[in-house]
């Protein structure tokens, strides 16, 4: 659940002028106000609250408490940490009961003490909110969205303080990045940090035939084509309270953009054959590894939809420009593959680290996945060397120390000769505007010239 939502409180009271004494007496929370089941559930739905308050008696039979048990049995259905506090007549105590063995947290007497109500629903909040962090410490998930992403790129990292801001929002991210990059893992780092109750959910566009896609998305009603035999619920309610990932989005036919854009507008779906609007909160981000401008240039993808979509953009670097990341990553594969082939001595040798920071990784970290996967499966031996490494396109030659770049002489050298190099490119030759561009002196740069061999 959103950090925005969790002091949001669900009052639901058929009598509108108790309904809005209980909004009174409880303005310290965000209430929200419903008089039957059918809205109940729709602004339970829409807001997700923490806590509600409801009487028993609803309509359309407020002399019987069955509609109230129907609706206590969907909340907790739909959202079983909800804490609900039921409100019952002063003889009522049998059925107070019965309530808080379907699962309420409470129940108060009418009519109600607004202090003890107050505090009651005070307490609930915070019970909701330690159990929240419990559950959230039981299944190791970190507050950052670092951590299922293991780089130390500066660039990466500030890609991961970006989403770590965003996440606590429910703004609509575009993730925008080559295949490979690690965009789903972003995802769900954002998902992660929000602390939405929901599932994350993810869909390929590009994967789903087209006419598959959009039941897929929406879902569809028993009897709403050849073969519907069941009412489906479609990728965006499975995604109630929780993370929609669009990935490809740029895959998306233009029928289901409208669609989508409808939705995000709305934030409400109809169903496949259906004929109800379903309110549904959910956060969406977006994937993609083409240029959306140039699709949108092109016809080929709406702009107002890339608006609502591109809230918050986010570029991930491929691998090849991420400082250090290759062999960092590289490391860690090894050390996952290998415990799960039962290998635990086995290590990347020197050479093969070589290569690694030298190869381009056109396919990004997923082609660097495979690369060690499959080198930890072929190695003979205990280290594992560069030929054992599936890459074609580069091997050591020989000619320098294979930590010839990390050997700071070498390094200095080369920087040195390139910067001489340029300055007298640009001077044309000019060895006193040399000297002023490099800001050094004209012995020294005779010097420098001497030494790197450039006269």
């Amino acid at each position: 659940m959103s950090n925005e939502n969790t002091r949001q409180l669900l009052i639901v009271e058929d009598d509108l002028a108790l309904q809005k004494q209980l909004k009174w007496s409880l303005d310290a929370f965000d209430a929200i106000l419903a008089s039957d089941g059918t809205s109940a559930v729709q602004q339970f739905r829409r807001h997700q609250p923490a806590v509600v308050t409801m009487d028993l008696g609803l309509p359309p039979d407020q002399d019987s408490v069955s509609e109230g048990f129907k609706l206590l049995e969907r909340l907790l259905e739909l959202e079983p940490a909800t804490k609900v506090i039921v409100l019952t007549g002063q003889n009522d105590h049998a059925n107070a009961l019965r309530a808080i063995r379907l699962g309420a947290y409470d129940f108060l007497s009418k009519p109600v003490d607004p202090d003890v109500l107050s505090l009651t629903v005070e307490r609930a909040f915070r019970l909701h909110e330690l159990q929240e962090e419990n559950r959230r410490l039981q299944r190791g998930q970190p507050n950052d969205a670092l951590g299922g992403l293991l780089t130390r790129d500066p660039q990466m990292v500030k890609v991961c303080r970006m989403v770590e801001r965003v996440a606590p929002s429910d703004a609509t991210v575009l993730i925008l990045g080559e295949s490979g990059t690690g965009k789903e893992v972003l995802a769900q780092g954002l998902h992660a940090a929000s602390r939405r109750s929901g599932k994350f959910v993810a869909i390929n566009c590009a994967a789903i035939p087209e006419a598959l896609l959009e039941s897929e998305l929406f879902g569809y009603e028993k009897g709403a084509f050849t073969g519907a035999t069941k009412t489906t619920v479609g990728k965006i309610e499975t995604a109630h309270g929780g993370t929609l990932m669009l990935d490809e989005i740029g895959d998306l036919p233009m029928a289901l953009q409208a669609k989508l854009l409808r939705f995000l507008q709305e934030r409400s779906i109809e169903r496949l054959g259906g004929r109800g609007e379903i309110a549904v909160d959910v956060r969406v981000v977006g994937a993609t590894h083409q240029d959306l401008q140039a699709l949108i240039a092109e016809g080929r993808f709406r702009e107002d939809l890339y608006y609502r979509l591109a809230e918050i953009v986010v570029e991930v670097p491929p691998l090849r420009e991420r400082m250090g990341d290759a062999v960092l990553l590289a490391h860690a594969f090894v050390k996952r593959f290998a415990s799960e082939l039962r290998r635990p001595g086995l290590s990347l040798g020197e050479d093969a680290q070589a290569i690694i920071e030298r190869w381009k990784w056109p396919g990004n970290v997923r082609e660097l996945q495979n690369v060690i996967k499959r080198a930890v499966i072929m190695a003979e031996h205990e280290r594992i060397a560069g030929s054992d490494l599936s890459i074609r396109g580069v091997q050591d030659d020989g000619r320098q120390p294979v930590n010839a770049e990390l050997d700071l002489r070498l390094v200095r050298e080369r920087a040195e000769r390139e910067a001489v190099v340029k300055a007298l490119a640009r001077t044309d030759g000019n060895i006193v505007r040399a000297a002023e561009l490099l800001g050094v002196s004209r012995p020294t740069l005779y010097d420098l010239m001497n030494r790197l061999q450039l006269k």
